[in-house]
């Protein structure tokens, strides 16, 4: 018997918790290895470290998942990333920094595609799902503003050196979800013994579905710009302190809960399209108005620090409220393929974006960050209406 929602949705709120303090940390670890005089090209490529992984294993992650199942294949995810951050804050070294998130990396990819499964096969109801999405996705909001708020505290206090033991909350989370899982009798997917990827990507494969993946990979590529980028943007540009500038960066991922959580709860009022679209334009004119103060009125304006934040609204519904309205079309047995396909388009778009940002950072040209941004938006907005135009056309036959 289907196991209800109602009963797993804490365990996989805390997943999403977890997964996004380790990966989201990467703007503070940017922030206090700068610091230590590591060059923003060398912090660039360290996102690399965490999204090669999590792109090259994901194709994997499916017939390992379908192998162990989806409960025994997440506990084995949380637990390595419990273990990882009880050993960071005793290792100095840089090179560690790069397999460790690697590691993270690695785990995220099977978590993720585990907890979409586990969606995916408990609710087919196109606008169920994107409640679902959303109000488990807000958690992964939550975690950005734990960890800079966390963490924020740690830097600017008397034990500033120890920063690194505010990993050892991770852990304990960890343990906490496992044991939660522990105690769960999850529904699993039923097993295909004829399983083969490069057929079934073949059956998947569509102009939808490539055009689909470019919106994943523009959302990611923005919000990256903005998750562990912009607490380096206000520090260095804006000339405030570390503590302000994590505090300031926090209140991103706090509109950004607000957002998909009042998307949670008003989405089955409204088109999945209209409401894409909708937030889509309010980014467009919140960036013309940062853009406008810049060029305009003062270039380091510190009405910029409250501005930003609030992209976050209608930045954060857009992710869960794509992929419901595509992963409700597909069949449950493709769900955790489908998923792999999301968490490697995603990825690419982490690694690429924090490439282009260490390039701008490095060569100061930092009044333009919103502008970059901007034409990121731009192109994400013309594919979306080309995705909606299809879409529409194709799921009403």
């Amino acid at each position: 018997m289907t196991t209800k929602l109602s009963k797993i949705s804490l365990p996989l709120k805390l997943t999403f918790l977890i997964f996004s303090m380790v990966l989201n940390c990467m703007g503070i670890v940017i922030l206090q290895l700068s610091e230590a005089k590591i060059t923003y090209e060398k912090l660039g490529f360290l996102e690399s470290f965490k999204d090669i992984p999590i792109a090259f294993i994901s194709l994997f992650a499916v017939n390992f998942i379908s192998r162990f199942g989806t409960k025994k294949s997440l506990i084995l995810a949380l637990t390595i990333v419990g273990i990882c951050s009880l050993i960071l804050p005793f290792v100095k070294v840089f090179w560690f920094y790069k397999l460790w998130f690697a590691i993270i990396g690695t785990c995220f990819a099977i978590g993720k595609i585990c907890v979409f499964g586990i969606i995916r096969n408990n609710i087919s109801d196109e606008k169920a799902l994107a409640k679902t999405m959303n109000s488990v996705e807000a958690s992964f909001m939550i975690g950005i503003f734990v960890v800079n708020i966390g963490f924020g505290w740690l830097i600017s206090s008397q034990f500033s050196e120890f920063w690194k033991f505010g990993f050892l909350s991770i852990t304990v989370l960890s343990a906490i979800t496992i044991f939660l899982f522990s105690k769960l009798v999850i529904s699993e997917p039923v097993k295909n013994n004829d399983e083969n990827i490069l057929k079934d990507l073949s059956i998947l494969f569509n102009p939808l579905l490539i055009i689909f993946l470019a919106i994943i990979f523009s959302i990611v590529f923005v919000e990256q710009s903005f998750n562990s980028w912009l607490p380096s943007f206000y520090k260095n540009h804006l000339k405030v302190n570390s503590f302000f500038a994590l505090q300031a960066s926090s209140f991103l991922a706090l509109f950004s809960y607000v957002g998909r959580t009042i998307t949670a709860n008003v989405i089955h009022r409204f088109s999945l399209s209209k409401y894409y679209i909708f937030c889509l334009s309010l980014i467009v004119l919140a960036l013309a108005i940062i853009i406008g103060i810049q060029f305009f009125d003062t270039d380091d304006s510190k009405s910029l620090l409250f501005l930003f934040p609030v992209i976050g609204l209608f930045l954060s519904p857009l992710y869960p409220v794509i992929n419901s309205k595509m992963i409700a079309k597909i069949d449950k047995a493709k769900a955790n393929l489908f998923t792999s396909l999301i968490v490697i388009f995603s990825s690419l778009g982490s690694s690429v974006s924090s490439i282009l940002m260490a390039i701008i950072f490095g060569k100061q040209l930092l009044s333009f960050y919103p502008v970059y941004i901007l034409c990121a938006v731009i192109v994400m907005f013309t594919i979306s209406l080309i995705y909606f135009k299809f879409a529409d056309k194709k799921f009403r036959k």
